[in-house]
């Protein structure tokens, strides 16, 4: 129960069609959920998440850039790494693979303000060069409920 005891427990019901409960039981068995419950607080911390996200841009964040890269276009390493250094406090740490002979795939932490970080990925993502990427964000546990 991740840390909370049973008072501090509710139960409610909750009305549902019989094909969607049907598709939400096969879908948490293949994650792996012991329980609809444990299924569906994650969902619901989940949407807190991106709306906390969405509506205040100044949150303290943590998240991860995904990218993957044509190594060999021209200038792309040196830019990606002014950007990085610009955004240095917000970077934690960054993975640099190499997947085959002509991409690499960087994987880069990052925490701070919402706003910090979408702007490091924008500029990253929009170099040319960059072949894919994905940011995801979340939030530091104890802020999800917060109000």
């Amino acid at each position: 129960m991740r840390g909370k005891s049973l008072s501090e427990l509710v139960r409610f019901g909750v009305s549902i069609e019989r094909d969607l409960l049907e598709n939400y039981d096969a879908l948490i068995s293949e994650r792996g959920y012991a329980t609809r419950s444990e299924a569906l607080r994650d969902l619901i911390r989940d949407a807190l998440i991106q709306q906390k996200i969405e509506m205040q841009t100044d949150i303290h964040a943590l998240g991860s850039l995904t990218l993957v890269y044509d190594h060999h276009a021209r200038n792309l390493v040196q830019e990606m790494g002014e950007i990085q250094h610009d955004f240095h406090d917000n970077i934690l740490s960054v993975m640099h693979l190499h997947v085959s002979h002509d991409d690499c795939l960087e994987i880069i932490a990052l925490r701070g303000a919402v706003s910090q970080i979408a702007e490091l990925a924008n500029r990253l993502l929009s170099l040319k060069g960059i072949k894919n990427g994905k940011l995801f964000l979340t939030l530091p546990s104890s802020t999800i409920t917060e109000k």
